[in-house]
């Protein structure tokens, strides 16, 4: 078997589809079915079954795609580890946070590219509940997240900052300015990130401890939208400090001065526990501990 029929095998059980895939590779359809017919003879098992114009995964294709995802992961290890080892060459997947992406790590990459030239990131958003999954399939080869800290065996900090989450207001609205707890957000208008994020999760528990109901007017997994509802005067914004570091400077957002609970978030940088740290992993992580 080779790496290119692998992934082949791969990018079909992500389309479910032989078409898409070939669409999606730059192949010729038969060139895809006479990779995986290859790829099905040698293993002796039928890797799809075709039903009309469906397709689905078999018993024996479910069991070789974490076979298929270290492979793969393994080429791109060779590739960034082996060939030179002060100038690494390859790709690594990287998940990153969305904070990190409006803020601090589009410097970050734009220095460590002109030193690793050859090094190619590939950038996908990560949720905190899917980032042990994605490193540990091989999916992700890193994850630079803003979270609280990481617990998980499965998972290893290589780097770890503190953090800060604020509230931001327009600065003509009425609470700008102010010095607020708890109990000043009672019955406001507040924006917040979707039931998906950790942020959100902290200060709804904060708000039951202090039985408090709040009156939430926008959900969005986007700062950039909460953002901009804030300089509206729709309402108080919950995000992170480094996200809102723009407005605050050109004065389309105040900051409250926060006196409740603490909420504790780090940037971080994760692997997989079993992961081998190559040379372009070393290196970016010397450029966020330098400049994020």
């Amino acid at each position: 078997m080779t790496i290119t029929q692998l992934s082949t095998f791969l990018k079909i059980v992500e389309l479910h589809s032989f078409s898409a895939a070939a669409d999606n590779l730059g192949y010729a359809q038969s060139t895809v079915t006479t990779q995986i017919k290859q790829l099905e003879d040698e293993l002796g098992c039928t890797l799809f079954e075709r039903l009309g114009k469906t397709i689905s995964v078999t018993s024996s294709g479910e069991r070789l795609i974490k076979y298929a995802e270290k492979m793969l992961q393994l080429e791109r290890e060779i590739h960034l580890d082996v060939s030179d080892e002060e100038n690494p060459s390859g790709v690594l997947k990287l998940g990153v946070s969305e904070s990190l992406c409006i803020s601090r790590f589009p410097k970050i990459l734009m220095e460590f590219n002109k030193d690793n030239p050859r090094t190619e990131i590939r950038i996908q958003f990560v949720t905190h509940e899917s980032i042990p999954d994605l490193l540990q399939k091989g999916e992700l080869d890193m994850v630079y997240t803003l979270n609280p800290l990481f617990e998980d065996d499965r998972i290893k900090i290589l780097h770890k900052k503190r953090e800060k989450l604020g509230f931001y207001v327009s600065p003509e609205y009425s609470m700008a300015g102010k010095t607020i707890r708890e109990k000043d957000l009672k019955d406001v208008p507040l924006l917040l990130t979707g039931h998906n994020c950790n942020f959100r999760h902290m200060l709804i528990s904060d708000f039951e401890k202090n039985g408090i109901s709040p009156t939430i007017v926008l959900e969005t997994s986007s700062k950039e939208v909460l953002k901009q509802f804030a300089e509206g005067g729709f309402g108080v914004a919950f995000i992170p400090e480094m996200a809102a570091e723009k407005e605050i400077k050109d004065g389309r957002l105040k900051q409250l001065t926060w006196k409740g609970k603490d909420f504790p978030v780090y940037s971080q940088v994760l692997i997989h526990k079993d992961k081998h740290q190559n040379k372009a992993i070393e290196h970016l992580v010397d450029y966020i501990k330098q400049l994020g």
